[in-house]
């Protein structure tokens, strides 16, 4: 037993905070599966609920409020991408301990081909703890993956080569885009754009935090506490969804920018107070919509 526990820490320290809180949040909201639970990240779930208490106390937001909304409403896009039949492969990059791609690959099994990619150290860990699932469906998967990178078996090009352009795909990022600057953002899209206008139907889905929603001082604070947390800056990237549109709409993507408590009568989740501390983005090639 101690010696499972030790190795639990210890692959804990190979995983962001960020991640391992997020993790927590899908377990104890009943979005995740078993074999990704761990005692690190309860311990920091725990550790950090009295600041989100304080926080809810005074109506602000608490990051469970919005990770959990982002979260069901990409699953609500992505749902809908996927019974309409337009998209059939799925790329989530930086997937971390996301639960998403065992959830859509049990619900619809060898329908859909979902890869989950992320940093080598990550994708070591995840296919560890998956191993038996990974096993029982071949259409589901763990790659590394160099978002960045402009070619090779590791670039999002790399992995998209493995799939079916006469057929849909959909990427997503979650969680990611707020930690990397305006212009790596905009080289990422540039890519997702270009990977995207080679399929059948094409989808990109991620949260993003912008400027005019995080104006006021609790919120601003919130962001501050956000950096300190992640160990890092968090950019705010566009000041409006109107700035985000036209900066997608220059790499080729025609994007929608969701407020989560539109979609509060569909979607529990996006009722919660702090539901709007981001926005959901949805874009596809222009071309497709002209």
């Amino acid at each position: 037993m101690v010696k499972e526990l030790a190795s639990q820490w210890l692959s804990a320290a190979r995983i962001s905070p960020t991640a391992l809180y997020t993790g927590q949040v899908w377990q104890a909201n009943g979005r995740s599966i078993p074999e990704l639970q761990s005692l690190p990240a309860s311990a920091l779930h725990m550790a950090l609920a009295p600041s989100m208490f304080f926080s809810r106390s005074f109506g602000g937001p608490t990051l469970e409020d919005f990770l959990l909304a982002r979260h069901d409403l990409i699953d609500h896009h992505l749902t809908e991408l996927i019974e309409s039949k337009k998209v059939t492969q799925v790329i989530e990059i930086a997937a971390g301990l996301s639960p998403r791609g065992s959830r859509f690959v049990e619900r619809y099994g060898d329908r859909i081909t979902y890869i989950e990619a992320d940093l080598p150290g990550m994708v070591a860990q995840k296919k560890k703890l998956l191993a038996q699932r990974l096993r029982v469906c071949p259409n589901h998967h763990v790659k590394a993956v160099d978002a960045f990178a402009d070619r090779g078996a590791h670039s999002l090009d790399g992995l998209a080569r493995s799939l079916d352009p006469g057929k849909g795909l959909a990427i997503i990022t979650e969680g990611l885009l707020n930690y990397f600057d305006r212009d790596s953002v905009l080289d990422l899209w540039a890519r997702i754009s270009k990977t995207l206008s080679q399929f059948k139907h094409g989808a990109y889905l991620s949260d993003i935090h912008l400027h005019a929603q995080n104006a006021d001082p609790l919120a601003q604070a919130f962001v501050a506490g956000l950096g300190i947390f992640v160990r890092g800056k968090v950019y705010l990237h566009f000041e409006t969804a109107g700035h985000l549109q036209l900066a997608m709409e220059n790499l080729g993507l025609a994007c929608q920018v969701h407020t989560p408590s539109d979609f509060s009568n569909q979607i529990p989740a996006c009722a919660s107070k702090g539901a709007d501390f981001c926005r959901v983005l949805f874009a596809r090639p222009a071309s497709a919509v002209k």
